[in-house]
């Protein structure tokens, strides 16, 4: 494996690790976690189910309805399903929800913001998006519909389901709607991989 395989190989794994910490720091805020969290949250409470390996169950049940919509996933969609339930589990175990307010919105902000960087980073190595992405995708290349209308859609729906079955709404979940796509947007161009880089035959056979 070349040098620029294997730091895109730890690219994607740091930042799957961030991801399913940064949503562990949210949920210990007990401000409101994103959308797809609450349904993982309201999933866990009706099973008993961990939340971490919730979130890996949910990740599979979207992966599936790829099939319909002829996504195909790649190394990076298959360990976003399996790595960012247990990050997460991780991180509940490491930390304790806060007492005072000051401390949850330093905790759910400090989330917030390494959850943009994490998303950065694992979409910045161009293994494959995570199955919620590609859901988001799929459907915008079938239906033709807008991606902000296609996302609004989604979340909006799951959003719903999991408040009926008990995960956490809040005035985080807010903030997390409003903020997530500007601070993504701001760093995946940090961590964005370049197209693997042809070898010297060929490119020299190309300036030919």
């Amino acid at each position: 494996m070349t040098f620029f395989g294997v730091r895109r190989g730890l690219q994607l794994l740091i930042g799957l690790f961030f991801y399913g910490l940064s949503l562990a720091m949210m949920i210990r805020a007990t401000l409101g976690v994103p959308p797809w969290d609450v349904l993982g949250q309201g999933g866990s409470q009706q099973t008993g189910i961990p939340f971490g390996f919730m979130t890996n169950i949910i990740g599979g049940i979207v992966l599936l309805l790829w099939i319909p919509l002829r996504q195909r996933p790649g190394l990076g969609t298959v360990l976003n399903v399996l790595l960012v339930g247990p990050s997460a589990e991780v991180g509940l175990a490491l930390l304790d929800e806060p007492t005072q307010l000051w401390a949850r919105v330093l905790l759910f902000a400090g989330g917030l913001i390494l959850l943009a960087v994490a998303s950065g980073l694992y979409l910045g190595a161009r293994l494959g998006p995570g199955p919620r992405d590609g859901l988001m995708t799929g459907l915008h290349d079938r239906f033709g519909a807008p991606i902000w209308l296609v996302r609004t859609a989604i979340e909006g729906t799951v959003l719903l389901i999991g408040w009926l079955l008990g995960g956490s709404v809040g005035l985080g979940t807010l903030a997390f709607a409003l903020f997530i796509g500007p601070l993504v947007n701001l760093a995946l161009p940090l961590f964005r991989m370049p197209e693997r880089p042809r070898p010297v035959a060929d490119a020299v056979v190309a300036g030919s």
